[in-house]
Formats: C-alpha cells, sequence, structure tokens
C-alpha cells in the first residue's frame, strides 16, 4: 500500500507538470494570434484583390451556414445570426463575438472553421456540410478586410466600373473585352484565336436560338463582307421568335412546365387549364 501511495503522489506532481507545461504553450500559442494552416494560405494569392459580401461571402453564408445560423428562428443556434451585420458582430451569450471585423484573432468564426476537434468545428459533421479550403480562406480574408456587410445586390446602387489596365492592350475591341482579359491574365492563361467567320456564325446560332443555321444562312452572312456583318446577324437572330422559344424553354423547365410529372411515377399531368 505504501508502494501504491508512492507512485500516487508521483502520478499527482507528474500530471501537475504536465498540466502546467500545457498551460504556458497555450498561453504562447495565444499571444501569436490565429495560425493559417498553409493549406489555407496558400489561397490567399490566388483570391480577389477586395472580398466582396454579396459576390463571394454571402453564397458561402447562405450555403454552409444559414441552415443553423441564418433566418430560421426555429432553427437557429447559439441566438446567432450570420446574415445580419449587428447580430453577427455583437457578443453572444456565450461571450463570444462571431466576428470581428478587422481581427481575425478575436472573431470566433474563424476559430470554429479552422478546429481539428470535431466538437468545436464549424460546420457540424452532424450537418453534412463542409468549407474547402479556398472558402475558408475566402471568409477569413473578408474578415481581416474588415467584414463589410452589404445589401441585396438588388438595393445596391450600380457604379460604372473603371476599365482595368491590360498587359495585350492591343487584343480588346470594347470596354468588356478589357475586363475578360484582364481575368485571363491574372490566372497566367493566353488568349484562344480568333474564330473564323463560319464557326462565330454557328455559335451565334446555337447561344441565341438553339439552332444551327441553314445552307442558304450561312452562304449568306460568308458572302456579306460588310464590316457590320455579324452585329447584323445577331439583331436579326434576337428578332428571331426562336430566340423568345430558347429563353422561354429554360423557364418553362424550371416550372416543371410539361405534360407528366418528370418523376416518381410520371404521372400524366395536364398543364392546360379548362
Amino acid at each position: 500500500m505504501k508502494f501504491v501511495g508512492i507512485n500516487n503522489k508521483k502520478m499527482k506532481k507528474n500530471n501537475f507538470y504536465f498540466l502546467l507545461k500545457n498551460l504556458v504553450i497555450i498561453v504562447i500559442l495565444s499571444s501569436c494570434g490565429t495560425k493559417i494552416p498553409p493549406e489555407i494560405a496558400e489561397f490567399d494569392s490566388k483570391l480577389p484583390a477586395t472580398i466582396d459580401y454579396n459576390l463571394h461571402i454571402k453564397p458561402i453564408l447562405s450555403d454552409r451556414c444559414f441552415k443553423c445560423h441564418g433566418p430560421d428562428a426555429n432553427k437557429r443556434e447559439a441566438g446567432l445570426r450570420l446574415d445580419l451585420e449587428e447580430v453577427a458582430t455583437k457578443k453572444l451569450e456565450s461571450g463570444h463575438i462571431a466576428i470581428v471585423p478587422g481581427d481575425v484573432d478575436k472573431s470566433e468564426l474563424v476559430q470554429r472553421i479552422l478546429s481539428k476537434d470535431h466538437k468545436y468545428l464549424m460546420p457540424t459533421p452532424e450537418s453534412n456540410l463542409v468549407l474547402n479550403n479556398e472558402e475558408r480562406a475566402t471568409l477569413i480574408k473578408w474578415i481581416a478586410q474588415g467584414a463589410k456587410y452589404k445589401q441585396h445586390w438588388s438595393f445596391v446602387k450600380p457604379e460604372l466600373a473603371e476599365i482595368p489596365k491590360v498587359k495585350n492592350s492591343a487584343w480588346p475591341v470594347n470596354e468588356i473585352d478589357h475586363f475578360i482579359l484582364k481575368k485571363i491574365e491574372d490566372k497566367n492563361l493566353s488568349v484562344s484565336p480568333m474564330a473564323d467567320k463560319s464557326t462565330l456564325m454557328k455559335r451565334a446560332y446555337i447561344d441565341i436560338t438553339g439552332l444551327p443555321p441553314t445552307i442558304s444562312e450561312m452562304d449568306a452572312f460568308l458572302n456579306d463582307k460588310s464590316p457590320n456583318a455579324y452585329e447584323k446577324l445577331v439583331d436579326k437572330l434576337l428578332a428571331s421568335p426562336h430566340y423568345g422559344e430558347k429563353m422561354a424553354v429554360d423557364w418553362l423547365d424550371l416550372a416543371r412546365y410539361a405534360d407528366t410529372h418528370g418523376y416518381q411515377d410520371d404521372g400524366y399531368r395536364n398543364v392546360y387549364p379548362y
């Protein structure tokens, strides 16, 4: 019994030093700030220079976070709403603040999405929702830049964008080309060669009407040597009833506008009222 007692004292002493050692490590790590894993940090240079809430952040929050921290009060957890800036940035009952604009270290959201502890990780494993590393990097960069929220895009007054500067200044034909080429150059890609007249015509027909051109229509376009031949072709296709049919098909598909249900037993359904 005495032998066992001596071992117990040693064990208690060792446990004390073990806990003290780990406490010191935790304090040191905390003072160093949040450590972003390299597999996430590597995305920083690939992300847009400025992270936009409506364009980059809201889609992530809506798909991964609003299930438990969104507008639905019946499913909301911890009293946290990430869709409202005034709630997302205030102190919760737990004492934590989900988003501290400009401060990654104090933002609980960052700690949660980086955690390796399944009991602490967000989104929770039970939700079957997962953030990939690029999405984590996007959220972190947004918070670091001040976590600026925005109204729904339909309430935001449009502003004339500044035309970006490009390296290959001879390539753009109009202002839109500058934006396209800037994206291409940012990704270290090169532009494709100009399509020949026949290919360009086929693309226009398929995109606008969903139908290929006839032989006579192709001959007419290829024989048109005027400088605005393509512009005239587009105007003609936009005025065609086939353009309206092409546009309507997508909406009718979304509305399940069909003669059958299209699922389960695929029963007949009359879409025309009597």
